[in-house]
């Protein structure tokens, strides 16, 4: 079984950063992978960024230039990196792991771009 926790969201005005953490229960470095998603009100929930067990990432168009996935092992922690927020940026952001083919998802934080 695997927990994840994931914090660092908040209100953010256009232009400004955050960074989302995901604290995992157990050794990160155990995962196929690790995921960001976001969903926004009214749509599907939609890969952002993800990291793989070598350290291969890939992102979402929507945010190639701006947002950075990282992961401390030491720490079982994968975090996200968001520059140049926008308001369309506006979502739910939930952190995903993929551990011997079984998904598991943490609570969501939110993230709102505004001003």
């Amino acid at each position: 079984q695997v927990q994840l926790v994931e914090s660092g969201g908040g209100l953010v005005q256009p232009g400004g950063s955050l960074r989302l953490a995901c604290a995992a229960s157990r050794n990160i470095f155990d995962f196929n992978f690790m995921a960001w998603y976001r969903q926004a009100p009214g749509k599907q929930r939609d890969l952002v960024a993800l990291i793989g067990s070598g350290g291969n990432t890939n992102y979402a168009d929507s945010v190639k230039g701006r947002f950075s996935i990282s992961r401390d092992n030491a720490k079982n922690t994968v975090y996200l990196q968001m520059n140049s927020l926008k308001p369309e940026d506006t979502a739910v952001y939930y952190c995903k792991a993929v551990f011997f083919g079984d998904a598991y998802w943490g609570q969501g934080t939110q993230v709102t771009v505004s001003s």
